[in-house]
């Protein structure tokens, strides 16, 4: 049975939510960014915003420069994730299997649901109503018989026509997709087009028409020996072939936790204020570790330095003589790496990570410290926070001028709730 997948995506989509939510805004250019912030990035702008020169991830100044009547609306975190997970249980409403691919896009298998809601174009111009109807936000549909070929019928036609929906078929990939500029396939970014011009692969089909074998020498003789797991994915992706099922909810296993921080590098240069972001990230982490009944053996860290003119970064690891989630363990770890390996140059982007997880129903205990007594007295704390918010206990350190904790208190993902 041939399988009939979707890929939805949600136009434009932080704007779209703010111009359901603000009706007087309905006929004016809007963006989504921070309006105190004129070096602030655009995260989204409207269709009438784009259509006067304002585009996503330009900063807010060149944006206003460009359209002096933008509509600049401080980002909503909280409300888009709420919307997303809205438009998830419409979704559901018409298979059960749905897949979240990003905030704004997500996978369908609707293979068993075409006796009951039609053909796979009236099933997405139902899906498009009904979503409309009920959060304003206009969606794009690209429907194929794997998910790659869903997702490039989304991104590289759905998008650009003004009913949103293409079906790109097996029968359709000569006349349609291999006409393709190479860039234009999934997951081809500026450095892989640079690879595939040089070896004289200019077109998606000129990778789609070759035989395996023939593709993997070109791409040894480019590439080196060890890329034959690329050129098999690339071929593979030209032609549409993708077994990956669409599977509801998150199928894989937590790894990793992990909590980074951009930072304003000019404000810090020293070792005791760089120190307090740290720690700050080391609470994060191993909250939502413990949130996740899970401890760590491996700590990294990692950071950006740069002085506006030279720039340099590191990461490295650090593995732990136990398992931990306790704050002061992973902090004293995290503490040494930095100090290890930093240059002395001023840090724009920190982040602290923590893997090798296990489950942590067992605990190893030592002689000189009483861990079981220490996990719970930061289970309380996390219990606290749960209940009153990040920021109804933080560490006096946080409340110096270099701590970040109580506006990150604010955010969710780096943007404000």
């Amino acid at each position: 049975m041939s399988r009939h997948i979707f890929l939805i995506d949600g136009q434009s989509f932080y704007a779209s939510v703010e111009k359901s939510a603000h009706p007087e805004y309905h006929d004016k250019p809007v963006a989504v960014g921070d309006p105190e912030r004129l070096n602030g990035i655009v995260l989204a702008a409207c269709p009438i915003a784009k259509s006067r020169g304002v585009t996503t991830a330009s900063r807010v100044g060149e944006a206003l420069a460009k359209c002096p009547e933008l509509v600049v609306i401080r980002p909503r975190m909280r409300t888009y994730i709420q919307v997303s997970l809205l438009i998830t249980e419409i979704f559901e409403f018409y298979t059960d299997l749905v897949e979240p691919y990003s905030i704004d896009e997500q996978f369908l298998d609707v293979s068993g649901s075409l006796a009951y809601f039609g053909p796979p174009y009236e099933m997405a111009k139902l899906i498009q109503n009904h979503v409309y109807l009920s959060t304003g936000v206009h969606t794009r549909v690209g429907i194929g018989p794997t998910k790659v070929l869903a997702k490039m019928a989304t991104d590289n036609y759905a998008k650009k026509i003004p009913e949103g929906i293409f079906e790109l078929s097996f029968e359709k990939l000569e006349s349609t997709l291999w006409k393709l500029p190479v860039h234009q396939m999934f997951m081809v970014a500026s450095a892989m087009t640079r690879h595939f011009t040089r070896m004289g692969l200019s077109c998606i089909g000129d990778i789609a028409r070759m035989e395996l074998h023939e593709f993997k020498q070109r791409m040894r003789r480019e590439m080196g020996k060890q890329s034959d797991i690329q050129a098999e994915y690339y071929w593979q992706t030209a032609r549409g072939i993708d077994p990956s099922p669409v599977a509801a909810g998150i199928r894989d296993q937590l790894k990793s936790v992990s909590h980074g921080k951009a930072l304003r590098w000019k404000l810090y240069h020293r070792l005791k204020d760089i120190e307090i972001v740290l720690l700050e990230l080391v609470v994060e982490v191993c909250r939502r570790t413990r949130y996740h009944h899970y401890m760590g053996s491996v700590v990294s860290v990692s950071a950006a330095e740069t002085d506006g003119e030279r720039s340099s970064y590191f990461s490295r690891q650090m593995t732990l003589p136990e398992p931990t989630a306790l704050t002061h363990e992973v902090a004293a770890a995290a503490h040494e790496l930095f100090k290890k390996h930093w240059s002395g140059l001023p840090v724009s982007r920190l982040s602290v990570s923590l893997s090798g997880l296990t489950d942590d129903s067992v605990m190893q205990l030592t002689l000189f410290d009483d861990r079981s007594l220490a996990y719970d007295r930061e289970r309380a704390i996390d219990g606290i926070k749960d209940r009153y918010g990040s920021d109804a206990i933080i560490r006096a350190s946080s409340l110096m001028e270099a701590g970040v904790a109580r506006e990150r208190a604010e955010q969710i993902g780096g943007h404000y709730k």
